[in-house]
């Protein structure tokens, strides 16, 4: 197994807008699908497929409410 490190996300404050929350939250799903698939020798495509649905779904919604 290869070491890793782990990276803590920034804080975000309230003159950053909602961009910088979405891009937060992201961070934070990405962070831990990460740390739980370090554990496993294994991960399906379908693990796999359900994180990146997971980030796009949140950056899509940033988008959309920028564009509002």
């Amino acid at each position: 197994m290869t070491n890793t490190t782990q990276e803590v996300a920034p804080q975000v404050s309230g003159s950053q807008g909602i961009d910088s929350i979405v891009i937060t939250d992201a961070l934070s799903v990405i962070d831990k699908a990460l740390a739980e698939m370090l554990r496993r020798e294994l991960v399906s495509s379908d693990e796999v497929a359900d994180l990146l649905l997971d980030v796009r779904t949140l950056l899509t919604a940033s988008a959309a409410t920028t564009a509002s």
